[in-house]
């Protein structure tokens, strides 16, 4: 702003000879400028003063650009918002990458959610594939973390629950993203991984003293592409969301869990 500022001045001083800023729009300063030497039979300046003029028409198409994607926010938000809460269900490919304490760790596999009571979070089940089969399923009410082949199962209250993948629970019908993200704007410095996709960053509301950061990458038709939670202690989760299905079947016996004979049920942290 202050370049711009600073650009005006010397504009208009070249024009009225007064080294003060200008209310005149940049573009009727410009044709002034080039009006005034006309007269006089400058054509060198005739020329400067097109290139002034060129100058004002693209910093006042820039200050327009720069102006738009502010007033947009609400509305990418929205959009967003209508899109997840009129759905039912949802099926994702999906892979967690992990940054922290010096290493990374990325999983995939296929992500489910189902629509739950107004009152109680959605339905969810991550079937991790690779590296390594997991199991991470809630019907609402409990939440079971396990690993094929282990001889414990964990368990806790899905209401107690606070993990990262646990607001995806609330995905459906339930979307507010202005209200759950405070200071909810765009994210310049951040690049999409798809290039037409756009970058949002907030502060998650339940979790102001555990995550500094939430970036949400949207696609041009509104999907949640990829959520990146940076936490105050430096680590990094990222999920990326690929193949988006709307509304498939999913029957409510994909979130329940009964552990197989000789599991021991564990109640308490789920773990990773």
């Amino acid at each position: 702003m202050n370049t711009a500022g600073k650009d005006f001045r010397t504009f208009n001083h070249l024009v009225n000879g007064e080294d003060r800023f200008s209310t005149k729009s940049a573009a009727t300063v410009a044709g002034a400028h080039i009006l005034k030497h006309r007269k006089t039979g400058w054509s060198k300046d005739m020329r400067l003063g097109r290139a002034f003029l060129g100058f004002a028409i693209c910093l006042a198409a820039a200050s327009v650009a720069l102006a738009k994607p502010a007033a947009d926010v609400h509305a990418t938000a929205t959009a967003v918002d209508e899109r997840y809460n009129r759905l039912h269900s949802l099926q994702a490919e999906f892979t967690e990458i992990y940054r922290g304490s010096g290493r990374e760790r990325t999983e995939s596999g296929t992500l489910w959610l189902k629509k739950s009571g107004q009152k109680k979070p959605g339905k969810m089940r991550w079937e991790y594939r690779s590296p390594t089969e997991k199991l991470f399923v809630s019907d609402g009410r409990d939440v079971w973390f396990y690993v094929p082949g282990d001889r414990q199962a964990r368990k806790m209250a899905a209401r107690k629950l606070d993990d990262l993948r646990s607001p995806l629970a609330f995905l459906l019908g339930k979307t507010k993203l202005e209200k759950e993200l405070r200071g909810l704007s765009w994210a310049p410095d951040v690049s999409p991984l798809t290039a037409g996709d756009v970058v949002l960053r907030g502060v998650p509301q339940w979790w102001a003293d555990r995550v500094g950061e939430l970036l949400l990458e949207i696609t041009p038709d509104y999907r949640i592409a990829r959520i990146v939670i940076g936490q105050v202690d430096g680590s990094v989760t990222e999920y990326r969301l690929q193949e988006q299905k709307d509304n498939v079947p999913v029957p409510d016996e994909r979130f329940h869990f009964t552990p197989p004979e000789g599991v021991e049920t564990v109640e308490g942290d789920l773990g990773p």
